[in-house]
């Protein structure tokens, strides 16, 4: 049976049936407590065909926790926004509320 590799040692093809390729597993961190949080506040117009968008970076957690984090965001704002990457979207500009809102909430946001 003929296996493939490609240059940095990975197989990238066999004729094996009963191979499978290993996976790699990406382990999810689990969320630190607001206090410890250290969000960071910004607006940016880059690539939004000159919208406003403010994104909260630099949360630390599980994916779920960063959706949630996101809906109240929205909810509070009005409007619409993404939450990934551990970066939270948030269309139009709304960095004075969502700094308060933060850290009302216990999180610490510049």
């Amino acid at each position: 049976m003929s296996k493939k590799k490609n240059s940095s040692g990975g197989i990238v093809y066999s004729t094996d049936p009963n191979y499978s390729y290993p996976q790699e597993e990406q382990e999810e961190q689990a969320t630190l407590p607001p206090a410890r949080q250290q969000l960071k506040v910004t607006l940016d117009k880059k690539q939004r065909a000159g919208k406003t968008v403010t994104v909260v970076d630099g949360f630390t957690g599980t994916e779920a926790d960063l959706e949630k984090l996101g809906k109240d965001l929205k909810t509070k704002c009005g409007t619409g926004g993404s939450a990934k990457d551990g970066q939270i979207l948030i269309q139009g500009d709304y960095k004075d509320k969502i700094v308060k809102w933060l850290q009302d909430w216990g999180y610490k946001a510049k």
